[in-house]
């Protein structure tokens, strides 16, 4: 699976499993991540892709400010990261 800019990831390796990410750049072999807390904007993230696994390609507006390149704050990182965390952990629920 193609992991591209504004893609958001969960890490599958390192003290960081198990977290979300969006992905802020991409080069084919390492990913940039940030989630708005550990990994701010200012200080992103360099990881292996074959560390991450695509969870899904978003549409929202902050998925439209990484795609072209505008600034993004923590804060909206944040918030969208905690909402698809929820929906998330709801589903995989209701399925068990």
């Amino acid at each position: 699976m193609e992991i591209s800019k504004s893609d958001i990831v969960i890490s599958l390796a390192g003290h960081d499993q198990g977290k979300l990410f969006y992905v802020i750049d991409t080069d084919g072999v390492y990913a940039t991540l940030v989630d708005g807390k550990q990994r701010r904007v200012e200080k992103p993230k360099r990881k292996k892709l074959i560390h991450v696994r695509k969870v899904l390609r978003s549409d929202s507006k902050l998925a439209e400010k990484i795609r072209s390149g505008e600034h993004v704050l923590n804060s909206e990182l944040r918030r969208e990261l905690a909402v698809i965390s929820r929906q998330i952990n709801v589903s995989t629920k209701e399925g068990s």
